[in-house]
């Protein structure tokens, strides 16, 4: 399970190796943090891969809109330094008194189906709680029960988050990269759909798209994670595509046209929004589609 992920333009480490600190940083350039998620993995009973994939994901969503995490309190630091540079996340799994001690900390706890996720607020890179880097990054896949495909139908008008049919990865990379498109979909969203999807406790699903299907996905101006080659696939390639009715109904694909004509819209969301202007770059691609990505270098 390598769950060391942040999108393009940030590199992680991978399997057990520590979580670096800030020696390679130029002068002025701030810390960077990271957002740890810890799985529980106990040997008798695994969580199903598709639960603790779209655990991460709502974990990521509720970390975000806890009032600790919001201005004024007392995570609200911590957060927007991360969001304003590399939105990294760190996932690790435990077990037993690895698992109580993590419970000890400050976080939020995610009871997915079978998955029990714990998000916490932000570290430094090089500053972990011993208890958190302690626990390991590597360790057994997580696998669903039953054959593949075999998942529930997803139920009409929920938000679904569709992993590359043609990139394996592993199940920590997975829940890294679906927090991220949960992160960039709420990013997106107008208010009064972030609440209608708060008020929903952020129901998701997570499936992998039908291979002749990722084209139009990936093309469809909704939000697109874009790994940074650093772990496990190549550099640039599509993980996961954000699929929530909210956006469609927006306009997702006139967003799309408008990007790719050189609208000022990046520069307005950041604005809006409150997020600096370098973690907000397009990625225009060869058939005129853009998807948004996130950056701590100007592109």
């Amino acid at each position: 399970m390598t769950g060391e992920e942040a999108p393009t333009g940030d590199e992680g480490p991978t399997g057990d190796e520590g979580l670096p600190g800030d020696e390679g940083l130029t002068a002025g350039e701030p810390p960077q943090y990271a957002l740890p998620l810890v799985v529980r993995v106990e040997r008798a009973a695994p969580p199903a891969r598709t639960d603790a994939i779209e655990g991460a994901a709502r974990a990521v969503l509720f970390l975000l809109t806890d009032p600790r995490a919001r201005d004024g309190g007392e995570w609200a630091a911590m957060v927007r330094a991360w969001e304003d540079a590399r939105i990294r996340k760190v996932v690790r799994r435990a077990r037993g008194a690895g698992w109580q001690r993590a419970l000890a900390l400050p976080g939020i706890t995610v009871t997915h189906r079978t998955a029990q996720i714990r998000v916490y607020p932000p570290v430094p890179v090089g500053e972990w709680p011993p208890d958190l880097a302690r626990l390991q990054v590597s360790g057994t896949e997580l696998e669903d029960a039953g054959p593949p495909g075999g998942l529930a139908p997803v139920p009409a008008g929920t938000p679904v988050l569709w992993l590359n049919p043609e990139l394996p990865m592993t199940a920590g990379k997975a829940m890294a990269q679906a927090g991220h498109a949960a992160q960039l979909a709420w990013w997106r969203l107008g208010p009064a759909d972030r609440s209608a999807w708060e008020d929903r406790d952020f129901d998701l699903a997570v499936r992998t798209a039908a291979a002749g299907r990722w084209a139009e996905l990936t093309a469809s101006g909704l939000p697109v994670v874009r790994d940074g080659g650093f772990t496990e696939v190549a550099p640039g390639s599509c993980t996961v595509v954000a699929d929530l009715p909210a956006l469609r109904a927006a306009g997702g694909r006139r967003a799309a046209a408008e990007l790719s004509g050189g609208s000022r819209l990046p520069a307005l969301l950041a604005v809006r929004r409150g997020y600096s202007r370098r973690r907000m770059r397009i990625m225009r691609q060869a058939d005129g589609s853009s998807s948004m990505v996130v950056s701590s270098k100007s592109p």
